[in-house]
């Protein structure tokens, strides 16, 4: 069984609200109707504090009861408001977890890299590059000015039910 636990809580300002997450939530359950998931949503905010951050995520999926974390790439990463640089390597809350989590009855599960391409969809970044493959990228920054433009979504990207979620609530 997964326990999907996303946060709902408070946001920056130029994020998507909280509430409108739980509703894009909604729709993705439905998206993905599987009986094995769980969905339980964590009023928490963000705080974007790097690898200790997402070492806190850990603990609060323990106290769920689950054993294992999957943790993404720059998983609760923040860049410098002066200079723009990342205050935390990509890969260092992975790498905290696979140090720690073990200590606490935790296996971390660091996600793949994933890129959507041209020639063959979804694969992992490493295998694009080595094949030379067009990998299709939208950020999250650019995907919200899109959204709020009016512009189209790529199917890629996201679902056209959350989109229309988004569109309808943001």
């Amino acid at each position: 069984v997964v326990l999907a636990p996303p946060t709902c809580g408070p946001t920056k300002a130029d994020d998507i609200p909280g509430d409108v997450r739980y509703k894009t939530y909604e729709v993705l359950k439905e998206e993905t109707h599987n009986p094995r998931t769980r969905w339980e949503y964590l009023p928490y905010s963000m705080h974007m504090a790097g690898p200790r951050e997402a070492i806190q995520h850990m603990i609060i999926r323990k106290n769920f009861g689950c054993t294992h974390f999957i943790i993404g790439r720059d998983m609760a990463g923040s860049k410098s408001s002066v200079t723009g640089e990342d205050f935390y390597g990509a890969y260092d809350a992975q790498d905290l977890a696979k140090e720690v989590g073990p200590k606490f009855g935790m296996t971390p599960v660091p996600s793949l890299n994933l890129v959507y391409t041209e020639e063959e969809g979804y694969v992992t970044a490493d295998y694009a590059k080595e094949n030379n493959l067009h990998e299709m990228k939208l950020s999250g920054t650019k995907f919200r000015q899109m959204l709020r433009g009016g512009e189209e979504i790529p199917e890629w990207f996201a679902f056209k039910s959350v989109v229309q979620v988004l569109r309808e609530n943001v």
